[in-house]
């Protein structure tokens, strides 16, 4: 190889010398500038140029020239070539199979190439989705080879279509091969949501499929009448979507017979293990597991779905599930690419509801649906009453509206009237609702960055444009620093929150301490010492210093007075302050109890 390019070189050198001795007297008599321009896509690299300067009219004189240039662009293209040499690497299995991942996103253009059969094609076609999603693409193929994984990808990329699609051609297969047949109260499929919203949109989305996939489904969620729901379980059926309490309800009454479930799906699978779904989960879950571990016992297939998924659920998932398989993309626990993110900062006398009234009244007079955002129930009354006042009409949508009430708002939100196009609510609306919603506003700044990725999931659904403009106060200023600084270096937002924060800032201001304290620097070398002589540190004599001994009766006796009146000296000085900027923040306007004395309450209404 080497021998070659130094070939190519001097078959440059002395097609350059040729040219120049062909070059007549005067045009030799001037001689070559210095390189003034680099060939465009090549390297700086012995590239001959010719100023304008340098008029020559012989044609055969220029086509040594033309030659020359082209043996020079042949050899820098053969130095290149052979710079890029495969090098060993460990982890070369690892990389090529990224980069087959990779590939196959960028290839997949069609459901088509994903294993779908034409009846299911056609319910897509019907629904006018053509391309499939990132999620789609690598989940679709691993549930029709039957394995147990978890999907995950933000909202509103397509999670519902990556598991139902797959789920009703395995139905119909099994149909086609084993001549299995529809039985009343025995499903095939369970699809379990944490909310009755949610159900209602998965079980949507089933019927549809269902009208050219032809399965049958029915759903089971709480809030409903049970007598309705027990006759549609006693018609032959393939697949039940609810909510777990209801369908556990419905199997102690013996409207519901595990015998042939085979799929089961767990939509929101993060809000399951992280809400208090776990229990229930596992009571589901035990006796298809028993029914498995029979040397004669059929086994099922689970698939996970999540928009996020914290540490702490992914060990509980991976206890459940042994050997369960983790598919993610790379949006997830990022921001949404089509969604623009605002935040807004409050100084401490500035009226947090007048801000949203500014904030707001541009976004509706553009025709936009807004989502406002609240931590607690009187939070979202307060915003409530105080639009309502300012003649903006509002629907509410927190745990203590009735489920009934709470579907008919939704309807009026996403109705086309435009009568109500403001929807005041908790993080309860945070998840599991397919709305089209322009603008999220956050009244209240969430506690953690993983709501904040739910609340934002509302708006820039499948690549639409969408905004996120957030009230940040005083106390909430950290952690939205930290959010907007991870947004806008695309960076994950999986572990931030107001705790983690708050640790992060106070060993940032420890760690100087220690190191420029004397007095821990002195105690830290007595420790030492006496670990190396052998004794211990307590039994050490160490002689107290001249300003531990100056200190007067009279500093005790005050510093005493002051700890029994339960303040500290130094606290007696600064109470005027504190009690002052704290008027400053209480000023806003909230009806009830404000938002800032509400820091115990829980942020998530039930």
């Amino acid at each position: 190889m080497g021998g070659a390019a130094k070939t190519l070189l001097t078959l440059s050198l002395s097609s350059n010398l040729f040219t120049l001795s062909r070059l007549p007297a005067a045009a030799r008599r001037f001689s070559l500038p210095k390189p003034t321009r680099v060939l465009t896509g090549f390297r700086p690299l012995c590239t001959t140029t010719i100023t304008p300067a340098v008029q020559v009219e012989d044609q055969d004189v220029l086509q040594p020239l033309k030659h020359s240039v082209l043996l020079e662009r042949l050899r820098l293209r053969h130095l290149k070539s052979s710079s890029a040499k495969p090098q060993n690497n460990p982890n070369g299995e690892r990389q090529s199979e990224d980069r087959s991942v990779r590939k196959k996103k960028v290839e997949v253009d069609s459901f088509g190439e994903l294993g779908l059969t034409e009846e299911v094609l056609e319910a897509l076609r019907e629904m006018g989705i053509q391309v499939p999603t990132e999620i789609q693409s690598i989940g679709i193929p691993a549930v029709l080879e039957g394995k147990t994984v978890v999907l995950g990808s933000h909202t509103g990329s397509g999670k519902t279509l990556a598991y139902m699609l797959p789920v009703a051609q395995l139905l119909r297969r099994d149909e086609a091969q084993n001549g299995i047949i529809m039985k009343p109260r025995r499903p095939r499929a369970v699809v379990l949501c944490p909310t009755r919203e949610l159900s209602e949109q998965v079980f949507r989305v089933a019927k549809f499929i269902s009208h050219h996939a032809r399965f049958r489904s029915t759903m089971v969620s709480g809030g409903g009448r049970l007598r309705p729901q027990e006759d549609s379980l006693n018609n032959p059926i393939d697949m039940v979507v609810g909510t777990p309490g209801r369908i556990l309800q419905h199997i102690e009454d013996g409207n519901l017979v595990y015998g042939d479930i085979k799929y089961l799906v767990l939509d929101e699978a993060d809000t399951m293990f992280d809400r208090g779904f776990g229990p229930d989960i596992r009571k589901f879950l035990a006796p298809l597991k028993n029914r498995a571990s029979k040397p004669d016992g059929q086994g099922f297939q689970t698939v996970l779905v999540s928009a996020t998924m914290t540490k702490g659920v992914q060990t509980l998932i991976d206890e459940e599930f042994q050997g369960i398989l983790h598919l993610r993309t790379s949006s997830l626990h990022k921001k949404i690419a089509s969604a623009r993110h605002d935040f807004i900062r409050l100084p401490g006398s500035e009226n947090k509801m007048e801000a949203l009234l500014q904030v707001l009244e541009p976004s509706l007079a553009k025709g936009n649906r807004v989502m406002v955002f609240c931590n607690t129930l009187n939070s979202s009354r307060a915003v409530d009453h105080f639009l309502n006042e300012n003649q903006i009409s509002t629907v509410n949508y927190h745990g203590e509206v009735p489920a009934e009430q709470r579907v008919e708002n939704l309807n009026k939100f996403k109705s086309d009237d435009g009568d109500c196009p403001t929807l005041v609510c908790t993080d309860l609306a945070a998840r599991g609702l397919d709305l089209d919603v322009d603008h999220v506003i956050m009244f209240d700044f969430p506690l953690n960055s993983i709501d904040y990725l739910h609340r934002t999931g509302r708006t820039a659904r499948m690549g639409a444009k969408g905004k996120v403009t957030s009230l940040v106060t005083k106390k909430n200023l950290m952690l939205a620093t930290r959010i907007e600084e991870a947004i806008k270096k695309n960076e994950s937002l999986e572990s931030l929150s107001v705790d983690s924060v708050k640790r992060d800032v106070a060993r940032a201001h420890i760690t100087p301490q220690k190191t420029s304290n004397p007095k821990f620097t002195r105690v830290s070398n007595q420790k030492s010492k006496s670990r190396a002589s052998g004794t211990k540190y307590a039994k050490t004599s160490v002689q107290p210093s001249k300003s531990v001994r100056a200190v007067k009766p009279s500093n005790t006796n005050n510093s005493k007075k002051a700890f029994s009146s339960g303040k500290r000296p130094s606290e007696s000085r600064r109470t005027p302050a504190v009690k002052s900027s704290a008027s400053k923040l209480s000023v806003v306007g909230f009806r009830g109890r404000t938002s800032w004395s509400n820091k115990k309450e829980s942020s998530v209404a039930n």
